[in-house]
């Protein structure tokens, strides 16, 4: 033991007002109910690497339920006419995209020769089957109908991916508080069926080059707008990484939930979520 380290344990020991009788305390782990949470790595094959591949998706999926916390907030405080407070929670979406972009530098450490000690115990799931990732994807506008059937197995799940299918996403609101704010939006679209896949409108876009150019005026838009993009890139930055992470490591197979792999990948970063957004920089 250094003598740092002898110096901070004597430090621990005399500072006077640290609790150590938790006999009738919740302690730390019983909060963050640690036991569950550090139990749940089961390996199937029992490789060394497999707990590196369970960590890095489990980690994942406590982001992604945050990031739904988050985008969840944001977008009823919207519908309720208060932008200003979608701010924060829109930033903080933005920077767990961050932390979930670098994991992929984590799990590219996984190298093909590895993956195959147990990519057979696998099976047939996939990330591409994380829910989560849906309900993300529901709330950010990008809809699929044919997705839904790979959740009919659980019946309270699929209600759950149905009415956030079925549901206004965050730019559908973004959309209705710019006809608030008094632009001339296209009537339909205040109507429109939300299952629809979204597309480009020339009213939308000129409300949204109206408010880039007028930004002291539509300051609480124009924020919203920046929120946005930032959303996005996040969003199409953690796409890349994902395909390049799955070529690296697997190359051109099929995944193993089916899917075309890296080639279904590549076809996902050709999607825009708010594509006025990126069209009025140009015309500006």
């Amino acid at each position: 033991m250094t003598e740092n380290h002898l110096h901070e344990k004597k430090n621990i020991i005399t500072e006077k007002g640290i609790h150590t009788d938790f006999r009738n305390q919740m302690t730390y782990g019983e909060y963050l109910q640690l036991d569950t949470l550090l139990s749940s790595q089961k390996r199937l094959s029992g490789h060394h690497d497999e707990m590196l591949f369970i960590i890095i998706h489990q980690v994942s999926e406590l982001w992604m339920k945050l990031i739904l916390h988050e985008l969840h907030a944001a977008t009823r405080a919207i519908q309720n006419d208060d932008v200003s407070s979608a701010f924060k929670m829109l930033a903080r979406v933005s920077k767990i995209q961050s932390q979930i972009v670098q994991s992929w530098d984590v799990l590219s450490t996984l190298t093909p020769a590895e993956y195959l000690e147990f990519r057979d115990e696998l099976g047939q799931s996939s990330g591409f089957q994380s829910y989560q990732h849906r309900l993300i994807e529901f709330a950010l506008g990008f809809k699929s109908n044919h997705i839904l059937k790979i959740y009919e197995k659980d019946q309270v799940l699929y209600e759950q991916l149905k009415e956030a299918y079925q549901a206004p996403s965050l730019y559908d609101v973004c959309i209705q508080a710019l006809a608030k704010a008094g632009f001339a939006i296209n009537p339909d679209l205040l109507k429109r069926d939300y299952t629809d896949p979204y597309k480009a409108d020339p009213t939308v876009e000129q409300a949204w080059a109206a408010v880039y150019r007028d930004v002291k005026t539509y300051w609480d838009l124009y924020e919203l707008a920046e929120k946005l993009v930032d959303l996005e890139d996040w969003m199409q930055q953690w796409r890349f990484r994902h395909m390049k992470t799955v070529e690296r490591i697997i190359g051109h197979k099929i995944g193993t939930g089916g899917s075309s792999g890296v080639g279904y990948l590549k076809k996902v970063l050709d999607h825009r979520l708010f594509p006025e957004l990126w069209d009025v920089r140009t015309k500006l």
